[in-house]
């Protein structure tokens, strides 16, 4: 199996590693017909906006949209996964849910916790930079983590969000759940 990670913005070459570490072979995505040789797709954290932008001018909305490729996003990631963001609409729209950006403060206010994670671990080591948090879930969304009462992790069918960066830690559970329980299957 070949799990992709979009490498137009984010911590790239530390999700390789993940999938890596996990047994599988990870490919960096830099251009649109990459899209068709691999099973499944890590979009990961940095800025929405710069990151809808670049998606935009390299074609993969269009693209991802059409496909019905697991993903999985990472911070940034989630908010393009997303239907609704805070007052708009989303950008994908795989994941039935509405983000909202910043919620957790400035980047002076990034933080780690320990994390429950449902059928994953709950010990996992969350990183949160000016981490998103979902505000709402719509019917088949599942709920797989909180923090301070703001849902944080959530899964959909063959998509996964969350609103912190497990690729800055050396755990890579959370990825390989993401191919084995979710790409596998």
């Amino acid at each position: 199996m070949k799990i992709g990670v979009l490498a137009i913005q984010g911590a790239v070459r530390e999700h390789i590693r993940h999938i890596e570490l996990s047994g599988y072979e990870g490919i960096a995505i830099k251009r649109v017909e990459q899209l068709d040789e691999i099973d499944g797709l890590i979009l990961p954290g940095g800025e929405s906006t710069t990151l809808r932008r670049l998606m935009d001018l390299y074609g993969f909305k269009e693209k991802l949209q059409q496909l019905d490729l697991p993903m999985f996003g990472t911070c940034a990631g989630l908010i393009v996964l997303a239907k609704n963001v805070e007052n708009e609409s989303g950008y994908l729209n795989k994941l039935d849910i509405t983000v909202e950006r910043n919620s957790f403060g400035r980047q002076v206010d990034s933080f780690e916790s320990e994390l429950d994670i449902k059928g994953i671990a709950n010990d996992i080591e969350g990183v949160f930079i000016r981490a998103p948090h979902i505000a709402k879930v719509d019917n088949g969304v599942e709920i797989l983590s909180k923090v301070g009462g703001k849902i944080v992790a959530v899964k959909q069918g063959q998509y996964l969000g969350v609103s912190f960066h497990p690729e800055l830690t050396d755990d890579y559970r959370i990825t390989k759940y993401f191919i084995e329980h979710m790409i596998k299957h």
